[in-house]
């Protein structure tokens, strides 16, 4: 009995070792993070500024590998499957709350994943309209709407898409049906309201705001709790009446059993770029924010991906083409 309890613990402590020697020798490599979308675009500028500002802090090369496709699901899914010793990580966003109620994917966002924190909260989507059109706030845009059904198109990124959704859950709260238009992404819709093609769409700050700044189209409304200071004069839809809360963010993960302490380590080194000066001024200019140091904790932010998901799934039944539950494919 007393050589089993003896062989017993001489394996835990093996175990022991094992699982703390990596994290110990943590990093002596460079890291790199998957973006699963393009360069340039509002999850890879974020991630991209992160990884610069935190391999100053780590002290090894923080390396961005683009792995585009399958609206965002390519890339999640070799983040997904890489070794979960902390040289593999993930920018996942608001596409990964979404994904899974519109289509089988082979990975879950959670069980899948160890959280690691925020990198930025934003940008909002903002309701743009053609700056030709008479509507001068979007409570005459709403009337024009119902005096008229299906007189107004608004550009979306597809049905599966955030503006997609915001766009079902504003048709629902005011009583109207303005047409949804799909395009290849929200941008190419901006554009299009630019142009005079379709009268509005809800998009990314970021890419409203240098089409307002031209002349060419008006903002109306923005999905926050709260005005933006860039844009004081631009209300919410809340401030029409119409609950909508609608934003971007970006965040960091590990492959799951990746080890507490490596967690902990690049949660650490996550908030030192994030709160950084340099990065601060740079995610403002783009409509985002830095999240708060004291609420940027492995622990909150799973519990914040959780909330999301559930919520993301109520909207999506909105636009009638979620899935009947999401379904993952193992």
């Amino acid at each position: 009995m007393i050589r089993q309890l003896i062989r017993v613990a001489f394996a835990l402590l093996g175990v022991a070792i094992a699982t703390s020697a990596p994290a110990q020798n943590y990093p002596s490599r460079p890291i790199t993070v998957i973006v699963p979308f393009p360069a340039g675009g509002l999850t890879d500028v974020p991630a991209r500024l992160m990884a610069t500002l935190m391999a100053q802090s780590i002290g090894q090369s923080v390396v961005i590998e683009n792995k585009t496709g399958g609206s965002g699901t390519i890339g999640v899914v070799v983040a997904s499957r890489a070794a979960p010793d902390g040289y593999t990580l993930l920018a996942n966003s608001l596409a990964d709350t979404q994904n899974l109620h519109f289509t089988p994917i082979p990975y879950h966002p959670i069980d899948d994943f160890t959280q690691i924190g925020w990198i930025t909260d934003g940008p909002p989507m903002v309701a743009i309209i053609n700056a030709a059109l008479p509507y001068k706030t979007l409570g005459e845009l709403i009337a024009a709407a119902k005096a008229n059904p299906k007189s107004i198109s608004f550009g979306t990124s597809g049905p599966y898409s955030g503006p997609a959704m915001v766009l079902a859950l504003l048709n629902k709260s005011a009583g109207v049906e303005i047409v949804a238009v799909p395009y290849r992404g929200s941008g190419d819709a901006a554009q299009a309201v630019a142009t005079g093609a379709i009268q509005g769409v809800v998009t990314f700050y970021s890419q409203a705001k240098p089409l307002v700044d031209a002349g060419h189209v008006r903002a109306i409304a923005i999905a926050a709790p709260q005005r933006m200071a860039a844009w004081p004069d631009v209300p919410t839809f809340q401030d029409a009446g119409h609950v909508l809360d609608f934003r971007g963010f970006v965040g960091l993960a590990a492959p799951a059993k990746t080890p507490k302490p490596i967690v902990d380590l690049l949660s650490k080194h996550l908030n030192v770029a994030v709160q950084s000066d340099v990065f601060k001024s740079r995610m403002g200019e783009l409509g985002m924010a830095a999240p708060p140091l004291a609420e940027n904790t492995p622990e909150k932010y799973d519990a914040f991906m959780r909330a999301e998901i559930a919520r993301q799934g109520e909207f999506a039944k909105l636009t009638g083409h979620a899935l009947p539950a999401p379904v993952i494919q193992r």
